[in-house]
């Protein structure tokens, strides 16, 4: 079997924009195909729920022209999967016409493309749900039912391979896809090669976020995948980095509740087994991964609701002896809300991040013994009436300042502001869904358009 090479650029296009110089050396070895996930659900859960990109758009527009001229001069197909950040129909839509606008400001020659849509229809879910199917439940969620559709806003599927191989076997030059799991991007065109589906996923999962598998650490730098037989050679294009068994086999175990496992719809990679090997100063070989198929599959569904306006404020603290009484002090300002406006929970929500002691990690955080000399305090405030969430930001702020302590004597402020103003924050949206539905066919969610690309238009495919 041909071995096939696959270039990618950035482990999430547009995020910041991609460098460009390691791209252009990773294109000077010819390789099969350019891939780059273009999405994450790590900004979590309000792009998805309102529908707005976090990435600039004049980021994306040169990230995805620096790919799609380098492919079209190579002659190569060009996948983008989680379009826009979220995946949904509008992003999917966004980078299609950025694709048409590159395409007629350099002239180009005619090139098919290929948006697979992954945007599911709250109603459809519904009518799913009353028919019997399960929505299941991740990572200890209840399964979902009709009061959680109906605080839903916006629900995407994140895609296997099978719609991208789709696309590429009827002749896409270049691929647009809704959200997608990230390893499938790469799975998609070496399973059409005739790879087994063990190191086509693997390989995806090994190089997903591109340069984030070597060594020393870069962001949006390109590396080079070549996969032959069942092992892929990774390879860092940046001249200053390399990629080593230590950089690939942590990378693997990235983003794992199991670090040994990857699931995508369908089964899973088993890589208990695996092997790393450097084979040259800047690349390494990884073999030895499985294949475990499920009897069923299993599509994942990403869902977000709007649960209120949010305010902000910002509070800092210096005085030591109220930062090593600052729970009870948070206690107190807390008592004074709900004074006035009811029990926290009910109705709104408060905030308190402490930067300087677990603001991060909240109750996951170890605790050191730490002395923090100060601490930057961001009070959030949610409630569905945006005055309101301002006036409860307003008092949880202010109370800091009389917050009762013991052995507090003086008048001296023990808190200070950054600014007096309350911050006005983007709606709170919070996640509603990450589930799995099991499906007959695992095209069935997802609907593909075609197109002809050319420097003067864009007209849909026959």
């Amino acid at each position: 079997m041909k071995p096939v090479k696959i270039l990618c650029p950035t482990g999430h296009l547009s995020f910041t924009p991609l460098e460009k110089g390691s791209f252009l050396l990773g294109c000077e070895e010819r390789p099969d195909f350019i891939i780059a996930d273009a999405g994450s659900c790590d900004m979590g859960p309000r792009p998805l729920g309102a529908d707005q990109h976090v990435s600039l758009e004049a980021w994306q527009r040169h990230d995805l022209e620096v790919m799609l001229l380098q492919a079209r001069r190579l002659g190569v197909p060009m996948i983008v999967g989680s379009a826009s950040d979220t995946g949904t129909d509008r992003g999917v839509d966004q980078f299609v016409r950025l694709i048409r606008e590159i395409a007629q400001e350099h002239g180009l020659k005619p090139f098919k493309l290929s948006a697979i849509y992954a945007e599911q229809s709250l109603e459809d879910l519904k009518r799913r749900l009353e028919a019997g199917a399960r929505i299941e439940g991740l990572d200890g969620r209840a399964d979902a039912d009709l009061a959680t559709l109906e605080r839903t806003t916006r629900v995407v599927a994140v895609m296997n391979a099978e719609p991208i191989r789709a696309a590429l076997a009827a002749g896409a030059d270049v691929v647009i896809a809704g959200r997608s799991s990230d390893c499938a991007l790469f799975a998609a065109p070496l399973l059409n090669a005739g790879f087994g589906p063990g190191i086509a996923y693997y390989t995806g999962k090994l190089m997903e976020c591109a340069s984030f598998c070597c060594e020393p650490y870069m962001g949006k730098e390109s590396i080079l995948g070549r996969v032959e037989g069942d092992a892929v050679h990774v390879s860092a294009m940046h001249p200053g980095q390399r990629c080593t068994p230590a950089s690939l086999g942590s990378h693997a175990m990235y983003e794992r509740t199991n670090p040994y496992r990857e699931d995508v719809a369908g089964g899973h990679v088993d890589m208990t087994a695996c092997r790393y090997e450097q084979v040259d100063p800047k690349t390494t070989r990884a073999s030895g991964q499985k294949f475990v198929a499920s009897p069923t599959c299993k599509v994942k569904l990403e869902g977000s609701g709007m649960i209120g306006q949010r305010r902000l404020a910002v509070v800092g603290i210096r005085d030591p002896y109220t930062i090593g009484l600052i729970d009870k002090a948070i206690e107190w300002a807390k008592g004074k809300i709900a004074e006035r406006f009811g029990a926290i929970g009910e109705g709104y929500q408060v905030f308190y991040h402490l930067y300087g002691r677990n603001a991060v990690m909240k109750d996951l955080d170890p605790k050191p013994e730490l002395a923090p000399h100060e601490l930057g305090i961001v009070v959030e405030a949610v409630h569905k009436d945006g005055d309101k969430a301002a006036e409860i930001a307003a008092l949880a702020a202010r109370n800091l300042f009389y917050a009762r302590l013991p052995e507090t004597k003086g008048t001296a402020g023990a808190a200070a502001l950054m600014s007096d103003e309350i911050l006005i924050g983007e709606a709170a949206y919070e996640w509603t869904l990450n589930h799995v539905i099991e499906v007959r066919n695992p095209m069935e969610l997802f609907r593909t358009k075609s197109f002809i690309v050319s420097g003067a238009a864009l007209k849909e495919a026959v």
